[in-house]
């Protein structure tokens, strides 16, 4: 026989069910209307054009500059927004052995140093966009895919030296190891950075990188942001950097970007 206690029970859950269900209902509902309402103010944009400094596991401190664009193209990748990316970077490659050291006559050098490595290197690729900014919120997180030929610039690491009637000449580091000269002779000091680039050699290459890209603006029109990735290099020759050293034709290097620019 049902009591009325047992009806009772039930009937205070079903109405616990009953209200379950439609805080659900209204919970989907609203979490609907946000998610329209973020994809509505999604950001997106038509080109990005910035400028960058940078530096990586293979240079100093300030490794050099990059200018990048990236364009929308039509369609999506794996649902999402894809751009055309162009770069140029114009960096300073360093061997691993350089260590600067001065002289008996005060003046700092890089002892074996023989010659320096600029790379010039165009870029194209493509720059996908996994996390995109709402409004003027949150953080944008792009994956870029880039790669294209390397003009490595090996200019002569000058020094001077003193010869002969007392005269100071500014002349290129060369060392032999069959001849027992010091290569240092007459050394006084070294020249002047944009000394020697009369004297450089080009030596082509190829490159390809990866990288992730963190837009941290809070304003959609200028940008700040840092980008960082890998990017491996092959050469056509071993470049000469230093002597006394194992100098290689490829290169491996980790790189941080820190980039300012605006979108449209």
């Amino acid at each position: 026989m049902i009591t009325k206690r047992y009806v009772r029970v039930n009937m205070i859950r079903v109405k616990l069910l009953l209200s379950i269900c439609i805080l659900v209902a209204l919970s989907t509902d609203i979490y609907a209307q946000r998610r329209a309402k973020s994809e509505d103010t999604e950001e997106v944009y038509k080109s990005f054009t910035s400028f960058g400094l940078t530096t990586n596991t293979n240079s100093g401190i300030l490794g050099g500059a990059v200018f990048r664009r990236s364009n929308a193209i039509p369609g999506k990748l794996f649902g999402k927004n894809q751009y055309r990316y162009l770069a140029v970077e114009l960096v300073n490659v360093r061997h691993p052995k350089e260590l600067a050291q001065s002289f008996n006559t005060g003046a700092r050098f890089v002892y074996g140093k023989q010659n320096y490595l600029f790379v010039l290197r165009p870029e194209y690729g493509r720059e996908i966009t996994l996390f995109n900014r709402h409004e003027d919120e949150g953080i944008a997180i792009s994956a870029i895919v880039a790669a294209g030929p390397s003009l490595g610039f090996e200019k002569p690491y000058m020094i001077q030296r003193q010869v002969a009637g007392g005269q100071v000449v500014t002349t290129p580091l060369r060392v032999d190891p069959n001849s027992t000269q010091d290569p240092y002779e007459g050394f006084v000091g070294v020249g002047s950075f944009f000394s020697g680039f009369g004297q450089s050699k080009v030596v082509p290459g190829l490159h390809i990188k990866t990288a992730l890209s963190f837009e941290l603006s809070a304003f959609r029109e200028n940008v700040t942001g840092v980008e960082i990735g890998f990017l491996a290099e092959t050469f056509t020759r071993k470049i000469d950097i230093m002597a006394y050293a194992q100098n290689k034709s490829f290169y491996t290097s980790g790189f941080i970007t820190l980039y300012f620019g605006s979108k449209k």
